[in-house]
């Protein structure tokens, strides 16, 4: 490594941009020509879990049913739109599940709706297909009292000319010959005022470095020392942009195996993760706890976030209704709302996923991960759920277990 420009930094001697920037074309370019289901050892879009989770429940049965990419979601109409529920929705993971009276009926096809605008949304899926992710050298910033197992940094990158942070371990040992695997790990929301980059998660980020994985934990805009400004990850491709940056960041990185980077994320982390997973084929594997994953629609009519994580007004910046504002509700206009969700774009994804959930959480309701594994295996896509029963949104009562899945399943697909 050599040092950095800065005082008190250093900058790992990575691969060139221009390397790293055309793995990312290049992929992108022969996924978007082919993109084969990913099937399991066992068969494909294998659901299974600790109690029965094979099948749906009832109530969720009742849900619309997630639509393909654009061509064929232009035969979609929501049904049914409740007035006022914008403001439900801030870009919070936390939420209390929904009523049975609250679901939503199943859509019936109609008539070809008309789309709004010509210039596709920032946010839009083919949108954040079409743009670079060229990441940068990584920054060492600071080097944190290591463990006996591995070294903890903190690291900077840049994204849309703006410099992120994020805490990066890096396991001991010898190295592997191609470098270690990646685990880009994306948490779920914590109020901006009170996050710091090496607290949360701790024990989390400490299981996958003890088994062999750099991990890397990005602050997102506004978070910690992150320049730029926090904003909605339901309503912003920032987060997922900066995500995506890091992963070419740590491609570059010389210690870590450029082809086998694989993601973790929590709840909003879980959102901004099966968002990533339909733009860029690089990421092998994605463990989801709890994530914020629905259809807008059901984001807007049933998912309210309440409690103390709730996010203020200004973090969330009023998206919901500007965009019904501008776009129309679901049921108007539902070819902009397919547009920029990643549950329309279930059948593009390669990576094999585990969904895990437990079954008292209150912040974010089971059935949106009941749901999204039935259609993930309705789309013959490598897809296990495992649900944890009376543990709550962050699987507390079930972490041992739940964790030993997750390095279970990284070492299946990004070591073995």
């Amino acid at each position: 490594m050599e040092r950095s420009p800065w005082p008190g930094r250093t900058k790992w001697v990575t691969r060139s941009r221009s390397e790293s920037a055309e793995s990312f074309r290049s992929s992108v370019t022969r996924w978007s020509m082919s993109s084969p289901s990913t099937m399991s050892p066992t068969g494909s879009g294998t659901v299974e879990g600790s109690s029965a989770t094979s099948q749906v429940p009832p109530l969720m049965l009742q849900l619309p049913g997630y639509p393909r990419p654009m061509a064929r979601r232009l035969q979609r109409q929501w049904t049914g739109f409740t007035s006022g529920v914008a403001a439900l929705l801030l870009a919070a993971c936390s939420g209390t599940a929904p009523a049975a009276s609250a679901v939503t009926a199943a859509p019936h096809p109609t008539a070809t709706p008309t789309a709004v605008g010509q210039t596709l949304n920032p946010l839009a899926i083919d949108a954040m297909r079409q743009r670079d992710y060229p990441g940068s050298d990584l920054l060492i910033e600071q080097t944190l009292a290591p463990s006996g197992d591995y070294r903890r940094y903190v690291a900077s990158y840049q994204s849309d000319g703006l410099r992120i942070f994020g805490l990066l371990t890096v396991p001991g040992g010898r190295r592997p010959a191609s470098g270690w695997p990646v685990i880009i790990f994306n948490h779920g929301y914590i109020p901006p005022t009170v996050y710091r980059t090496t607290e949360r998660y701790v024990a989390y980020v400490d299981a996958f470095a003890r088994n062999g994985y750099i991990v890397f934990k990005p602050d997102y805009r506004g978070f910690g020392s992150s320049q730029g400004r926090a904003v909605s990850a339901y309503g912003s491709p920032n987060d997922t942009v900066d995500v995506l940056n890091a992963v070419t960041t740590l491609q570059r990185f010389p210690e870590a195996d450029p082809n086998r980077i694989g993601m973790w994320g929590h709840s909003m982390g879980g959102n901004i993760t099966l968002r990533a997973l339909v733009i860029d084929p690089r990421i092998k594997a994605a463990v989801i706890w709890a994530g914020v994953n629905a259809t807008y629609k059901d984001l807007l009519e049933n998912w309210h976030p309440t409690g103390g994580d709730r996010p203020p007004p200004s973090f969330s910046g009023g998206w919901p209704r500007n965009f019904i504002d501008e776009f129309g509700t679901p049921e108007q206009n539902p070819a902009f709302w397919d547009s920029i969700s990643p549950m329309a774009y279930l059948p593009d994804i390669t990576a094999p996923i585990q969904l895990d959930h437990g079954t008292a959480d209150t912040e974010v309701p089971l059935q949106f991960s009941q749901a999204l594994a039935q259609q993930l295996t309705a789309d013959g896509k490598n897809a296990q759920l495992y649900t944890y029963p009376g543990s709550d949104h962050n699987i507390a009562q079930g972490f041992t277990l739940a964790m030993a899945r997750s390095v279970g399943f990284f070492d299946h697909y990004l070591k073995g």
